[in-house]
């Protein structure tokens, strides 16, 4: 048996939902947004790598409304995170930490836990949270990505922001 591939075509016109299918673009545009950011201190010039990337990339798209708080590790970002969305402030959150793998067990409960509660709270408040907690092996590796993790984050908390709107 052998397989002949169709004609390239485009995706949506062959998509079952052609005709009726309404999408909703990325928006990048940040100027009417407020938001928040939860920083660990722990590990700290990696974190304040991640804010550097993140602030910066915030401030080109625009979002001149954000507030910063700072807690002692990556467990505690999302008890932050939660009282940040439960204010109503903030139209996206940002959760910046680096951990870095020890010799121990400890590495991957602080990991799991912190992104599941990062996880937790996105999910109960309906506010969108852009994870931008490193987990890495070593120092070098979170300096490497650092800049680039804290831009991405930024970008991921304006459109996931304005997706909400857009779906209201």
């Amino acid at each position: 048996m052998s397989f002949t591939p169709n004609p390239p075509t485009s995706p949506a016109a062959t998509h079952p939902c052609s005709a009726e299918l309404t999408e909703i673009e990325p928006n990048l545009a940040g100027a009417d947004l407020a938001i928040g950011i939860a920083m660990a201190r722990f590990n700290k010039d990696i974190g304040e790598g991640l804010l550097s990337g993140c602030c910066h990339e915030l401030r080109r798209l625009g979002v001149t409304d954000v507030t910063l708080v700072s807690v002692p590790g990556a467990l505690e970002i999302p008890l932050a995170l939660q009282t940040m969305a439960q204010t109503g402030k903030f139209d996206a959150l940002v959760a910046i930490g680096c951990v870095i793998r020890g010799e121990t067990y400890h590495f991957e409960v602080v990991s799991n836990e912190s992104a599941r509660g990062v996880t937790d709270v996105q999910l109960a408040t309906g506010v969108p949270i852009a994870n931008a907690i490193l987990t890495v092996e070593n120092e070098a590796q979170g300096e490497v990505r650092m800049i680039q993790k804290g831009a991405e984050a930024a970008q991921c908390a304006v459109e996931m922001a304005n997706l909400m709107k857009a779906l209201k």
